[in-house]
């Protein structure tokens, strides 16, 4: 039976691959869909699985779309896979998971890495209910976007790039002020992982006096339990 597999990938330790994933990609999958076949060739190298790869990634997804589900529909089995991480978190897949669901094929995610759950967990700040934003808009609806999230009730998680992470951290003071709490999490499962828990102020001052390294996740308090924490002080 044809069926596209999303498979996650380990996002820092090479140890983070599950025995499943390990299979599908072995012995399930005719071919391997890849957001960049170097990087996907060098951790199938290290699993020692050869296999077909084809380039599946943001530039060309859309018109790689209907010949996919065209093999699939054919019988062809295929794994999706991203650089790092599980695929359409913040990745390409949606389009094509949306495609195959349509085409009545077989979808089956596997469960694995994403960096945004352990970010979250480790934040400390309350992971029952939380709301995922991936990365803001660069430009176009980036002030909008920023007054939303910081007016949530619930735990936002943000992806960043390390080059505009102290411009976030400065735009998040300007909305939400400056003791809000929130958390960067940094080079999450690697040897230098880091989990700075702190004010907004205080991550934007320790941030703004260093070279910031690696992918980042950051974890913002959300204004029903800032506020709380507020009252209470008041209180006092």
């Amino acid at each position: 039976m044809s069926t596209l597999y999303l498979v996650p990938t380990p996002i820092g330790n090479l140890e983070d691959i599950t025995l499943r994933a390990i299979r599908v990609l072995k012995e399930e999958a005719a071919l391997v869909l890849a957001e960049d076949t170097r990087k996907t060739g060098m951790l199938l190298k290290h699993l020692g699985i050869s296999k077909p790869m084809a380039a599946y990634h943001q530039h060309n997804e859309h018109r790689m779309v209907e010949q996919l589900v065209h093999r699939l529909a054919a019988g062809e089995c295929m794994a999706l896979v991203t650089d790092a991480g599980t695929p359409a978190i913040s990745d390409p897949g949606f389009l094509l998971v949306r495609a195959a669901i349509a085409a009545d094929i077989r979808v089956e995610c596997l469960p694995g890495a994403t960096a945004f759950v352990p970010a979250l967990v480790n934040s400390g700040l309350p992971a029952d209910r939380f709301v995922f934003e991936g990365f803001l808009p660069h430009k176009k609806g980036r002030q909008k976007r920023i007054q939303q999230i910081v007016q949530q009730p619930y735990t936002t998680v943000l992806y960043e790039s390390p080059h505009r992470l102290v411009k976030t951290l400065e735009q998040l003071v300007a909305a939400a002020g400056p003791e809000r709490r929130a958390c960067v999490s940094r080079e999450l499962t690697k040897v230098f992982e880091e989990n700075r828990r702190d004010s907004l102020a205080g991550l934007l001052a320790h941030y703004s006096n260093q070279e910031v390294k690696g992918e980042i996740v950051l974890v913002l308090e959300g204004t029903q339990h800032f506020s709380k924490e507020t009252d209470s002080e008041d209180d006092n």
